[in-house]
C-alpha cells in the first residue's frame, strides 16, 4: 500500500508522542529494575549513564550533582526516544494490524540495542557495557519497542489509517 502525505505527517507526529510514551516506560523500567538489583541508592544510575553522554564519565561519580546529572540524564533520553520514536514513526505508518506494530516495534528496539550496545557503547560510551546485557535485552526490546509498536498500533487505529486485515 503506498505511503500518503497524511501516512507520513501522522508517522512523524504519532512517531514523536510514541517516542516519548516508550521513553518514559523505558526509564522507569531501567530505574526501577537498577534499584532491585544494586539497592535504592541506584535507582538513579541509568540517568546518571545516560546524563553522562552530555556531561562526560565524571557524572558517574556519586560526588557529582544528581540534580545536573539526573537533567541532563532526562533531556538526553527524551531527545533519543523521540528521534528512534519518529524514525519507527515513519516505519510504522506503513504497518497495519497489532502484530506488525508490536513485532515491527520489538525488533526495533532489539536493534537499538544491538547498535547501541555493541557499536557506539564501546567506542564512545564505555561505562554502558557495565549494564547487565539480559536486562539492557529487555528494556530494548519490550519495554521501548514493544511499547512503541503498541502505542503507534492503538494510535492508528484512533486515525483511521488502520485497514482490516
Amino acid at each position: 500500500m503506498p505511503l500518503t502525505p497524511r501516512d507520513m505527517r501522522w508517522g512523524l507526529r504519532q512517531g514523536a508522542i510514541a517516542g516519548i510514551v516508550a521513553g518514559i516506560v523505558f526509564a522507569a523500567f531501567e530505574m526501577i529494575v537498577s534499584a532491585a538489583m544494586m539497592g535504592a541508592e541506584a535507582f538513579f544510575m541509568p540517568l546518571r549513564m545516560i546524563g553522562a553522554i552530555a556531561l562526560g564519565a565524571e557524572a558517574l561519580d556519586p560526588g557529582y550533582s544528581l540534580l545536573t546529572a539526573g537533567i541532563a540524564g532526562l533531556i538526553v533520553h527524551m531527545v533519543l526516544a523521540i528521534i528512534y520514536g519518529v524514525i519507527f514513526g515513519e516505519i510504522g505508518a506503513a504497518l497495519r494490524g497489532p502484530v506488525a506494530f508490536i513485532g515491527a516495534g520489538s525488533i526495533f528496539g532489539l536493534v537499538l540495542w544491538l547498535i547501541n550496545f555493541y557499536v557506539i557503547a564501546p567506542i564512545l560510551f564505555p561505562w554502558f557495557l557495565d549494564a547487565n546485557p539480559l536486562v539492557q535485552f529487555i528494556a530494548h526490546t519490550f519495554f521501548f519497542g514493544a511499547v512503541l509498536g503498541y502505542y503507534l498500533w492503538k494510535s492508528h487505529q484512533r486515525s483511521g489509517l488502520e485497514q482490516p486485515l
